[in-house]
């Protein structure tokens, strides 16, 4: 304790600290490195709920606490993770999910769930409290993305088909090197049934020459300026970028939607390499 009681040296300890500091901080962003992401593509790693909002009878929005305020997800854009829980029987099942968060979200990440009736999964996530844990593996899936990779993509999404969308767009929006364009045509049943309709409408809002959103209801409501039914060819002729070497459409839905929507395509001209499928 001696040692410190000089204010000289003092001063000198506390200036070499900071000094390390600095050097710390300069270092970890000049070399660019991205920081470690906390997920494991071989074994599950559990994580815990710290909030739930409930956004409608069936769709919730659980927030799930990262290792460190600072620790990121590690997901690369367009992919996915797998979550393990139990059913309805204690059975075990596993089902992949798409965080609606980026890796410019630290601390956390949110999961954006409609749970069905009879669903497995959603028996789950139905059952879930805050101070629960999660058990998550990944990331997973094909989609890789580049900014600049095409000049603009089109969207064709059905029900909670729209995460991945959203997650792509948000990350093609938000930084501001990426000058690609988005134009996402998203089905539903009811307007009810609209998941993520405010975060839609903002990046619209906020990126009018950048992004479109066309919302098509099978059953809308009385005063309704969107489609009515089915995604047709002609919304997606009207909505979307036509063929051409340098546009992608995704497409991300019921079964029976994406066999209609890989029909639609096709019929119009749009070859294999212009369409990928979550």
């Amino acid at each position: 304790m001696e040692l410190f009681e000089s204010p000289g040296v003092l001063f000198v300890a506390i200036a070499v600290a900071v000094l390390a500091v600095f050097a710390g901080a300069s270092y970890l962003f000049s070399s660019g490195k991205k920081p470690r992401g906390s997920l494991d593509p071989d074994h599950f790693r559990k994580f815990k709920l710290v909030k739930r909002v409930q956004l409608s009878h069936n769709v919730a929005k659980f927030t799930f606490e990262l290792p460190t305020p600072t620790s990121v997800l590690g997901l690369p854009i367009g992919q996915h993770i797998s979550c393990r829980g139990r059913d309805s029987q204690d059975e075990e099942v596993i089902k992949p999910y798409t965080p609606t968060t980026l890796d410019t979200d630290v601390g956390y990440f949110e999961l954006v769930i409609k749970m069905y009736p009879q669903g497995r999964m959603s028996h789950h996530f139905r059952e879930m409290k805050v101070g629960d844990f999660l058990a998550v593996r990944g990331p997973k899936g094909r989609f890789k993305y580049q900014p600049g990779q095409v000049r603009a993509f089109g969207m064709l999404a059905g029900g909670s088909g729209i995460t991945p969308m959203f997650q792509v767009a948000r990350a093609i929006l938000e930084n501001p090197k990426d000058k690609t364009k988005v134009h996402l045509i998203y089905g539903n049943v009811t307007f009810e049934d609209i998941l993520l309709k405010e975060e839609l409408d903002n990046l619209a809002a906020n990126y009018p020459d950048r992004f479109t959103v066309y919302h098509v209801l099978n059953q809308p409501p009385e005063v309704w300026n969107g489609g009515v039914g089915f995604i047709t060819k002609e919304m997606i002729q009207a909505h979307c970028p036509p063929p051409a070497p340098d546009i992608q459409i995704l497409r991300c839905g019921p079964p029976p939607m994406n066999k209609a929507m890989a029909a639609h395509l096709e019929g119009l001209g749009y070859s294999p390499d212009m369409q990928f499928q979550f």
